[in-house]
């Protein structure tokens, strides 16, 4: 779980440093045209910038998810690969963007699908970064896990 979560924190932090360092903020480099562009943005929000303009309060949330994550991992089949991958997808993506939340004042995102329409329009799936594709990664896991195991969370959190 430690290893893995330092290893997202790492790269998420790495890749965040080379795009502060190549783009400006809000600028942007189309690698592929009509599919994808590196951004440099802010989001100051939660997924999808839900609840907009509230980095501190998000902040402090972050902080609780992680401590309540490294608490109760023992419920999470600790000694299952994948439960132990899954908290460490989660708990680095977490740290990853709550790093971000302290210094800079918002995450970045830099990663950007989109597509053209007909009509010029650009139509995209939100920018996200490392530590979103991370924690979306890790709770399909702890899904697939749950689904697939022998044993549920919720049968694991009774024990």
């Amino acid at each position: 779980m430690i290893t893995v979560g330092l290893v997202i924190f790492l790269i998420d932090q790495i890749t965040k440093r080379m795009v502060l360092f190549a783009l400006g903020f809000g600028q942007e480099w189309v690698l592929l045209e009509g599919f994808f562009k590196l951004v440099h943005w802010g989001n100051t929000g939660a997924a999808w910038n839900l609840f907009y303009g509230n980095n501190r309060i998000l902040a402090i949330i972050a902080l609780a998810a992680l401590t309540a994550l490294f608490l109760s991992r023992h419920h999470f089949d600790i000694h299952r690969v994948t439960g132990q991958v899954a908290l460490g997808l989660i708990s680095g993506g977490i740290l990853g963007n709550l790093t971000d939340r302290l210094v800079v004042n918002h995450v970045i995102d830099f990663l950007y699908f989109y597509m053209i329409r007909k009509n010029g329009e650009e139509l995209g799936f939100p920018a996200f970064n490392v530590a979103d594709a991370a924690i979306c990664s890790g709770v399909a896991l702890i899904f697939y896990q749950s689904f697939n195991g022998k044993e549920t969370l919720s049968s694991a959190v009774k024990k």
